[in-house]
Order: C-alpha cells, then sequence, then structure tokens
C-alpha cells in the first residue's frame, strides 16, 4: 500500500510529528531503510517487535520498517507497569524491545524473572539507537506479504482476565482506513490531526486514513485542552480525533477566540454523551460523528449530526452482518436488550484472535460470530444504542480498565482481605474506578497510601480515584462479592475521592 501511494503522490506532504515532516516518497524511504536495519538486526517475518513509545516520529520509523519486512509490530501501552508489562512480554515473547529512555525504568522494576527479549533498542533524544546489526542483503522492496498477514498485536484489557494481544492482519488496517473515511467523510487532501495514542487502534487507523485517501496525518504528541485549536489551527487541520472526555474537557475550558478559528470540518466524537453534541457543535462549529468500534473488529456503526437518535451507535454499515443475541447467540427481537454479535462480509477485515491464547480465541468467535461482550439494543428503524458491558469493565478517559488487574494488584497489599473494583460514572462522561476495601482485622490503611502502593504497579489510569472501606463485603450465597450492590450504590457519603485531595498520580 505505501509504495503505490509514495508512487503516486510523490512529494505531497503526508506525516508530520513533533517537528519532523515526511512527503509520501520519504515515508516508504524511512519504511524500507528502517526494515533494512531491522533485517541487518536479524529480524525476520512473524517476529514480534515491541515498541513502547509515546507519539513521536521514532515510533512511525519503528511501525512502518516493521511492517515493511513482514514482521509484527507489538506497540504497548505507555502506562503498563508491573504485572501488566511482564504479561504482555511472556505473551508476544518479542525479539526485540523498542524503548523510548522515560519508560526504561519500567522494565527495570519487572526484577531477574522478566522475560525480557535479546535485544533492546532505546530511543533517545537522538533517535532510536541500534544494536545487535550484521550486514544483510539490501532490500528492495517490502515483504510479500498477504491480507491475512499480522501486521501488529494490540494489547487490550481484559474484564476477568489479563490483557489479550489482539492480531490484527493486514488487510484490517486497509479496511479501517476505507470505513472510517467512509464514516467521517474524509477527502484526498484533507489535513487529519490527532493527539490520541499511537499505540491504539484509533491513531494508527488515522495513518492508514491518510495512506489511502491521499491526505496529511498530523501526530500531536499528547493532548492540551488549552492549546488544542491552535495545533488545529497551525497545522490546518480539517478533521480530527476525539473521545468523549476529551470533548467534555474541551467545553469545560474558558470560551475564546480560537475556539471557532481553525478549518475543522468534521471530528469523531465516539463516546460524547448526546447532551454534549449540540453544545459542542454550536461553540466550535464542528459536527461531531459519534459510532461503535473495537480493536477486534472494524468501524462499522457510525452516527453523523445532527441524529434522530443523538448518542446511538448509529446504523450498521456495509462491511458486515450483526445481531443481537441471547445468551444461547440466537437472534432477539427488536427493542430487547443482548449482546452484539459481528460478523464481517470482507476478507480479513476483523482481527484473526488473540495471540497465544487459542481458548479465548474460541471463546470470542464462538458459532462463527465476534461475541463483542457490549450490551446492546437495536431500534425497528435499524439504529443501535450501546448499553453497557455484559462482563465487568471500566471505560476511563478512553481506556479499558480490567477490574480484575486493579484487584489483583490490590491484593498483593498485605493488609487487605478483600476487595472489589468497579465503575462509578464520571461527570466528564464514561467511567471513574472506584474500590471497595476489606481490611484484615485489626489493620488500619489510610486510602491515599494504597493509591501511592499501586500507582508503581498499575497504569496510571487504573488507579482507583474513589475508595470504600468496608467492614464487610455483600457477598453472594456462594460466597462471591456482590459488585452489582457496590456498582448500583455508586459514590456513597464518606467515599474517599483523590481528586479532592490534591496528590498527583505518577506517570
Amino acid at each position: 500500500m505505501l509504495q503505490r501511494q509514495a508512487d503516486r503522490y510523490g512529494n505531497r506532504a503526508f506525516v508530520t510529528c513533533g517537528g519532523v515532516s515526511w512527503t509520501f516518497a520519504e515515508t516508504a524511504e524511512v519504511a524500507r531503510s528502517w526494515g533494512q536495519r531491522l533485517s541487518d538486526a536479524g529480524i525476520g517475518a512473524g517476529d514480534r517487535v515491541l515498541i513502547h513509545c509515546g507519539n513521536r516520529a521514532e515510533f512511525l520509523q519503528a511501525y512502518l520498517g516493521i511492517t515493511w519486512i513482514g514482521a509484527i509490530a507489538t506497540p504497548v501501552n505507555t502506562a503498563f507497569r508491573g504485572a501488566q508489562l511482564a504479561h504482555v512480554l511472556a505473551n508476544a515473547r518479542p525479539k526485540l524491545l523498542i524503548v523510548e529512555e522515560q519508560f526504561q525504568p519500567a522494565y527495570d522494576d519487572l526484577g531477574k524473572d522478566a522475560q525480557l527479549p535479546p535485544l533492546l533498542w532505546p530511543i533517545t533524544a537522538d533517535g532510536i539507537q541500534t544494536s545487535g546489526s550484521t550486514a544483510h542483503p539490501a532490500l528492495s522492496g517490502a515483504a510479500p506479504v498477504q491480507p491475512g498477514d499480522i501486521a501488529a498485536i494490540l494489547y487490550t484489557s481484559g474484564t476477568t482476565g489479563p490483557s489479550k494481544g489482539v492480531c490484527c492482519p493486514q488487510a484490517q488496517f486497509f479496511w479501517w482506513g476505507i470505513y472510517s473515511a467512509r464514516a467521517l467523510g474524509v477527502r484526498e487532501g484533507d489535513v487529519l490531526m490527532t493527539a490520541l495514542p499511537v499505540f491504539h487502534t484509533n491513531a494508527l487507523n488515522a495513518f492508514y486514513q491518510a495512506l489511502l485517501l491521499g491526505c496529511e496525518y498530523v501526530l500531536v504528541p499528547k493532548f492540551s485542552a488549552s492549546g488544542y485549536w491552535k495545533t488545529a489551527a497551525d497545522c490546518g487541520a480539517t478533521v480530527t480525533y476525539l473521545l468523549g472526555a476529551m470533548a467534555a474537557i474541551l467545553m469545560a475550558q474558558p470560551e475564546r477566540p480560537q475556539d471557532r478559528q481553525h478549518a475543522i470540518r468534521t471530528a469523531l466524537g465516539g463516546g460524547v454523551p448526546a447532551r454534549l453534541q449540540d453544545p459542542f457543535h454550536h461553540r466550535f462549529g464542528i459536527p461531531l460523528v459519534d459510532g461503535y468500534a473495537s480493536t477486534e473488529s472494524n468501524f462499522l456503526f457510525y452516527n453523523r449530526y445532527p441524529s434522530a437518535r443523538p448518542g446511538s451507535m448509529g446504523k450498521l454499515a456495509k462491511g458486515a452482518e450483526a445481531i443481537v443475541a441471547d445468551e444461547h447467540d440466537m437472534p432477539v427481537p427488536d427493542g430487547t436488550a443482548g449482546e452484539l454479535l459481528l460478523r464481517p462480509t470482507e476478507p480479513h477485515s476483523f482481527a484473526s484472535g488473540y495471540f497465544g491464547m487459542p481458548e479465548k480465541t474460541v471463546e470470542a468467535w464462538a458459532n462463527l460470530w465476534f461475541h463483542t461482550g457490549d450490551r446492546v439494543v437495536r431500534h425497528p428503524d435499524g439504529h443501535f444504542n450501546f448499553i453497557d458491558r455484559m462482563k465487568d469493565a471500566i471505560r476511563r478517559r478512553g481506556e479499558n480498565v480490567s477490574s480484575w488487574e486493579v484487584e489483583q494488584a490490590i491484593m498483593t497489599h498485605d493488609r487487605v482481605e478483600a476487595c472489589a473494583v468497579y465503575p462509578v460514572p464520571s461527570e466528564l462522561g464514561e467511567d471513574e474506578v472506584a474500590t471497595a476495601i476489606q481490611l484484615k482485622d485489626g489493620q488500619s490503611l489510610p486510602p491515599l497510601a494504597l493509591i501511592q502502593y499501586l500507582e508503581t504497579r498499575l497504569a496510571h489510569f487504573a488507579v482507583p480515584r474513589f475508595v470504600r472501606l468496608m467492614e464487610a463485603m455483600p457477598l453472594t450465597e456462594n460466597g462471591k462479592i456482590k459488585k452489582v450492590v457496590l456498582r448500583e450504590e455508586g459514590i456513597v457519603p464518606g467515599m474517599w475521592d483523590l481528586e479532592t485531595t490534591g496528590y498527583k498520580i505518577k506517570r
């Protein structure tokens, strides 16, 4: 794809990131040259290369080089720490780790039992520092990959277990670009600006949108509410990408003249509450496109502004079949809630499974349907509405939080007898992480001390905001904690709130 588009668009601007700019032709040469370096280091087709890096040009250099030679890019969430990071290493078994210097201590803290790869390339202020190279034959072109070959493994938080590595084929990224551009109305020559983390599907698929449509891809180092519109104006952005909390944060900023001094024509607004869509459009002049997608599937539901059903997922677009099913995978009538099951109509346009987890793959793709784990309802007019997750998951600031992983970290504290982690509503939309704690007899544990204990063991977004100390947990007849009771009670009087302390989680 890249070589074909480089031949077509040549010196047209393509990638801009942190002061670095490449044309289409230059980007193809970046891919070839970094593919050569990787090949010289012994990396070949099918080898996993872990990339632990923020939104910077070095991420793209590594990603392009890896995919150019048919190896498998394995980005890791930059917030992963402790057991989460150790699990990714053990599951992916990478041959090379490319890591930004600021994140290197997370690996040093894992201890001697960590399954570190044999090769390490640090990213310093001077770029990626390569090592272990032996001259190999010069690459004449990209590896002859097939549509079903894995391009990347993207780790998503589990619900009742550790993170799963989603195997994303080459063709899935092609269709991500096509389907997302269709939903947003992207057209040739647009400037696509994203501040979302590039280790997630959203920012990666914006790259493919730009590649396929002949657009410019602007990767912003990080989201800044106060500077967002100036950045958009400076780069000439015409399309941008927001998640629910980001839109709420932008709306909370003081009104400024820059609010409308931009060229943005449309924006992804996934998860933006219906109540914010009119005010957002009135203030910033940007219609938001809501929708539904997952790392395992694709962007197949979208709902453009203005909508007859604001806040809904929209209608199913061409590219997949969908049913709302009961616990036996049988369709339920319109207006009845059930699990959303999806099946692609284009080969390899969905993920091919979970890396190294065959039992989870079989479970998720049972009966030849991908089981999303999302409870939805279909209306007679064809619109779908998301209700909640079927299992115990939390969505915070655009990140999936595994309650299981947080609970495992809490239970390593020697003063904790039992705990439950669950979502409570956030004033910014989505969820906040709450935990109920039962201490061992005779023990005390200030909530802030617990938070300080957890911040070195969990991603910053997974550290609970609310702590509820319990004399005893609500239990089922079988002795399991009744989380439904805790969720329904929500934020109760006297519940400890990190936001009121002024303490800032270390990142």
